[in-house]
């Protein structure tokens, strides 16, 4: 069976349903003395995420051993700017990356704290990673990269968020009266365009509405599916899984 829309559905909510789940544990936690680390650390709520890229992969017949989605199978890549990092879901077979993911989320009340970060970790990967390739730190087909993101849609991640009105130099005329969805819709059409990330997927969603809306036509889940697709099909064409 193909990875279908239904089933990106299906993960999205379960994916809330599991952080929900992690924040009342917390909570509970907090509340005895135990610590407060929340769904953000939990970190179990990508773990459907995870799983439904690996059914791609899984469905194309590559083995188990190839498909890489937990911390016990071993997630780092080697870096060129640093020895290695761990990417979210790889998949490695033959000697070959045949595919690396980012599955990451911004959530609020304050997203404010965390925007800048998730910019920076997206690119850092992608650009330490390209850099090894050209290093010849990866044997076989040349590294394929992907790029998951939820933003939590919610009515601070709408509204328009001001430029430092005393910056040194003035920013892109692009980034005036943008959201903090509206820069990530820019960010990740930019990620595609420099050919940092070989296929994106870009959806807004909220614990309170689950359901999967995609605001830029050319990052949704759709176009996201033909990109591993590709991979998977161009992969075949050479032999693998084998």
């Amino acid at each position: 069976m193909a990875v279908t829309r239904r089933d990106l559905e299906e993960a999205i909510a379960r994916y809330w349903g599991v952080k929900d789940a992690q924040n009342t544990s917390s909570q509970v936690a907090g509340r005895v003395g135990a610590g407060t680390a929340g769904s953000v650390r939990g970190g179990k709520h990508f773990d459907v995420i995870a799983e439904l890229i690996a059914k791609f992969f899984r469905e194309a017949g590559y083995p188990d051993s190839a498909i890489r989605i937990a911390k016990k199978h071993g997630m780092e890549l080697p870096g060129y700017y640093r020895p290695q990092k761990q990417w979210d879901v790889v998949i490695a077979h033959r000697g070959t990356l045949v595919a690396a993911f980012e599955l990451k989320a911004l959530g609020g009340p304050s997203f404010s704290n965390n925007y800048n970060n998730r910019i920076e970790e997206a690119l850092g990967s992608a650009v330490d990673l390209r850099r090894a390739a050209l290093a010849e730190l990866y044997p076989g087909e040349k590294p394929w990269l992907g790029y998951f993101f939820i933003m939590e849609d919610h009515a601070k991640s709408r509204e328009p968020v001001r430029l430092a009105s005393k910056a040194a130099i003035p920013a892109d005329s692009i980034w005036q009266g943008t959201s903090y969805q509206d820069r990530f819709a820019v960010f990740c059409r930019r990620l595609i365009e420099e050919n940092l990330y070989d296929a994106v997927c870009y959806i807004t969603s909220s614990q309170h509405d689950p359901h999967p809306v995609e605001p830029v036509a050319s990052l949704d889940w759709a176009h996201f599916c033909a990109g591993v697709n590709a991979r998977i099909s161009y992969l075949r064409d050479l032999g693998y899984p084998g």
